[in-house]
């Protein structure tokens, strides 16, 4: 099911500024029988993107009822949330543009998390570097461009996924999640003020190991401390927390950190 501003819906128009020029946000939710994991969560991400390209924010009451109507009752399933400025304009000018269109749709859990999450993943590595956009890192807005491009590179050299490091060589993410590692029983994760996005799963985590008191470190890093750590671990708010057994030809173990931060988070 799709609705577009609660409505049932399978177009959407060509003058809507998303389409046009990628002019919105969203985000991707779990839910578990119906119900949306870490939806007040999803709310401040999504507020936070709004706020910095001036859109209006939505009745979050009344886009929660419309997210339910849709959500499917599976034990696991997925709802994508998308917000545009709306539609008209003249050019990128944000000025005679109409309210903000809200777009919900469902889908089914992807079944090979479930086999990722409990016996990892490999990572290539990309060759194409994130570009810096201090304005916008942290979001994830609607054009996802560099994402789609790091992504087919990685199916062609046949790798479920890949690190993405920026411009200067410093690791930045995955094409899909958000990335930590291990070493000397610390918790790194990578700087995202430059590029990349700060997902609602990487919150979860770092709030996680602070209350349990794991030690985390987050900073400017290179591909060479990742290789070296103890254990790799990516996450989104699909997947949860899925180990990395190899990036390229380095492989690494499931580490007993990765492996209670999964408990803790499925607890």
């Amino acid at each position: 099911m799709i609705l577009l501003n609660g409505v049932s819906a399978d177009s959407i128009g060509l003058t809507d500024r998303s389409f046009q020029y990628g002019d919105g946000c969203f985000t991707t939710m779990l839910t578990r029988h119906g119900v949306i994991e870490h939806w007040p969560m999803h709310i401040e991400r999504m507020n936070a993107c709004l706020e910095v390209l001036q859109i209006t924010k939505p009745d979050w009451t009344l886009v929660h009822q419309w997210l339910l109507r849709v959500a499917q009752p599976a034990p696991k399933a997925g709802l994508k949330l998308h917000i545009s400025r709306g539609e008209g304009g003249r050019g990128y000018s944000p000025t005679q543009v109409t309210s903000p269109n809200v777009t919900i749709s469902d889908f089914n859990y992807p079944a090979h998390y479930e086999q990722w999450r409990c016996k990892g993943v490999a990572l290539g590595v990309c060759d194409a570097r994130l570009g810096h956009n201090p304005l916008l890192a942290g979001h994830k807005h609607n054009n996802r461009l560099e994402q789609v491009m790091l992504k087919a590179e990685m199916e062609q050299r046949g790798f479920e996924d890949g690190l993405a490091l920026d411009l200067d060589g410093r690791v930045i993410e995955t094409t899909m999640a958000n990335l930590f590692w291990v070493n000397d029983q610390t918790l790194y994760t990578p700087d995202l003020s430059r590029c990349g996005v700060a997902g609602v799963m990487r919150r979860v985590v770092l709030k996680v190991a602070e209350q349990h008191g794991i030690l985390v470190n987050v900073g400017d890093y290179h591909l060479s401390e990742v290789m070296n750590a103890d254990e790799v671990f990516i996450v989104n708010s699909l997947l949860g927390v899925a180990p990395i057994r190899r990036i390229e030809q380095n492989n690494f173990d499931i580490g007993t950190i990765t492996t209670r931060i999964q408990e803790l988070i499925a607890s």
